[in-house]
């Protein structure tokens, strides 16, 4: 059984940082459950610019307001707490913090090792590329 507090991973290397956002990575590669799940944060006004190509995710709100684009179609969906939105076609994405910040519980899969940082295109390396722990 793995029993984890987010508090505790607070300036670990568990604990990654962006502009606009900081994430604490609960689960991760290591612990060998085959996915990773996050605590983020995207602070209020931060528009973010994403594209995981190599992992699929899902978000589910617990507190804030936003939105999330999907550069495809031009759509924009609500976020706002008790919304889940899924990355299944690995979406090239803008997420923005509208009202408040936005607090997100995030499941990627392939799991990342937790010390992954947005690339300038904002993805992640391909897993067998990523630092591993």
């Amino acid at each position: 059984m793995i029993v984890i507090h987010s508090a505790d991973l607070t300036d670990t290397e568990r604990h990654a940082r962006g502009p606009g956002w900081e994430s604490r990575r609960i689960i991760v590669k290591r612990d060998g459950v085959g996915y990773s799940v996050h605590e983020t944060r995207v602070f209020e006004g931060a528009e973010l610019h994403l594209h995981y190509k190599h992992h699929y995710e899902a978000n589910y709100c617990m507190e804030g307001e936003g939105e999330v684009l999907d550069v495809a179609t031009g759509q924009v969906h609500a976020i706002r707490p008790g919304t889940l939105y899924a990355l299944d076609k690995n979406d090239k994405h803008v997420l923005r913090a509208v009202k408040g910040d936005l607090r997100l519980v995030c499941v990627f899969n392939p799991p990342l090792s937790g010390r992954e940082t947005h690339r300038p295109d904002g993805s992640y390396a391909e897993p067998d590329v990523a630092e591993t722990a």
